[in-house]
């Protein structure tokens, strides 16, 4: 195995990478997939309960009220899936949707004025929504029509807005909407992180509003859907892609060293004494921060900041949400008067990933401050008694080149973002860096797409 050369060698089983990996050897590429873990997911595996206490607690045991370890996949990057967006279309075109049952988040909310309230999608849930005075409502109902209504190629239905030149503030003030509605519409359905898209032209929030309808509209309840057996199942349903295609897989490798030649250039990767050499490295940002990673040459990744996470163990749903079984709930940066949005996320047995009665939160937000985790308290006060709770403040890495010279091509740390879309970008973006052309998913023919667990 090890004497062999490969078109590319990669680096960390997470999602990004796997998905890369289940394309490349569907086109065909020869490839070597490595992982310093004996585990799938690198840092967006799901661990089953002794895991998660040895991640976090190492020396204690988890308390046997919790019941057994089996029964718990934790996410340790909390993330949905839209269900009209791209990471749902790679699991469709690639047919990765087989070894996955799906079901759907039962609700969306927004944190407004003090309190949690159901995220408006449609013309008449804006009419019934607690979240805006009676005047307001009209309003917001002319907008989402406008929304609903633009085609391309009837400018009748533009009413005076280009979307690739008028700024978002203007299409706003043009509906007269109110700076809270702005803030549901922006944070909550469009889901930007901060709030420069205000300035930008109007049709990137314009398509981020109608993938959370569309989404929305497919299964009624929230846009968001979920794996059964926790986040953990989609870096494997793509590892499995790739294997199919005659991908090679070792877990709990140890890379001792990324070689490079004089020239910079990527050689191989060093493990266990010996060199594997391919053409291209693809790897996740862990794998190039130390010298053993980067050579003698330049930083092959360079921080851009940090994200704080809290995994929080309940006995009970999150209060004043219906009850729901799982949750997506965005606190707008504005509420809370910060520059980052915070996310809260819920999964529980209903999806598998926990014992009965248990339920499992997750806070998250961009660390703006040398104290995250009193960041994290806006979200953390609205979940009720929290049984037990894990900190983590992980590093946000980019890639620092191209890698168009040195044949290095870095993927990006997950962001704090509470859905998939930015992860698609990434995969979009290192295949255009690694394979010189844009991605095209090719239908897989006898694919069902995504059908939801009963």
């Amino acid at each position: 195995m090890m004497d062999e050369t490969y078109d590319f060698i990669i680096l960390g089983t997470g999602l990004t990478e796997c998905v890369l990996s289940g394309l490349l050897s569907v086109e065909g590429k020869k490839v070597l997939h490595m992982d310093r873990n004996d585990y799938y997911g690198a840092e967006s595996a799901s661990l089953n309960l002794s895991q998660l206490y040895r991640k976090f607690r190492p020396g204690q045991e988890p308390p046997a009220e919790l019941g057994r370890d089996r029964d718990y996949a934790i996410d340790l990057i909390p993330k949905f899936m839209m269900a009209s967006g791209e990471m749902t279309k790679m699991l469709v075109h690639t047919d990765v949707t087989r070894y996955l049952e799906f079901k759907q988040i039962a609700g969306s909310f927004v944190y407004r004025d003090g309190r949690i309230s159901k995220v408006p999608s449609t013309e008449m849930e804006a009419v019934r929504s607690p979240l805006m005075g009676l005047f307001e409502k009209r309003r917001a109902k002319k907008f989402f029509e406008w929304v609903q209504g633009y085609r391309e190629n009837d400018p009748a239905t533009y009413q005076g807005i280009n979307l690739d030149v008028t700024p978002m503030s203007e299409v706003y003030y043009k509906f007269g909407l109110e700076a809270g509605t702005q803030d549901f519409i922006g944070h909550a359905m469009a889901l930007h992180l901060d709030d420069t898209y205000i300035s930008r032209p109007a049709r990137e929030t314009y398509d981020r509003i109608l993938l959370y309808t569309s989404s929305m509209a497919r299964y009624g309840k929230s846009p968001y859907i979920y794996p059964m057996y926790g986040l953990g199942e989609l870096p494997q349903g793509f590892a499995r892609l790739s294997a199919i295609y005659g991908g090679t897989y070792m877990l709990d490798k140890q890379v001792e060293e990324i070689v490079y030649d004089e020239k910079g250039k990527f050689v191989g990767v060093k493990s266990g004494g010996e060199t594997v050499k391919a053409a291209k490295v693809i790897g996740d940002p862990s794998y190039f921060v130390d010298a053993s990673g980067k050579g003698k040459g330049e930083d092959k990744v360079f921080l851009e900041g940090k994200v704080v996470r809290a995994i929080c163990i309940l006995k009970h749903p999150i209060p004043n949400t219906d009850d729901s079984d799982s949750v997506q709930l965005i606190i707008p940066q504005n509420q809370v008067g910060r520059k980052h949005d915070i996310y809260i996320s819920e999964v529980s047995n209903t999806h598998s990933i926990s014992a009965k009665d248990v339920y499992v939160a997750m806070v998250s937000t961009v660390v703006e401050t040398n104290n995250p985790e009193a960041e994290l308290e806006p979200g953390l006060k609205l979940l009720g008694p929290i049984y037990e709770k894990f900190i983590d403040v992980a590093p946000i890495y980019s890639p620092a080149s191209s890698g168009s010279y040195d044949n290095v091509f870095v993927t990006r740390s997950y962001d704090s973002t509470s859905h998939f879309e930015t992860v698609c970008d990434d995969v979009r973006d290192v295949w255009r860096r690694a394979i010189g052309s844009d991605l095209v998913l090719k239908k897989r023919e006898d694919g069902e797409g995504i059908v939801e667990a009963q």
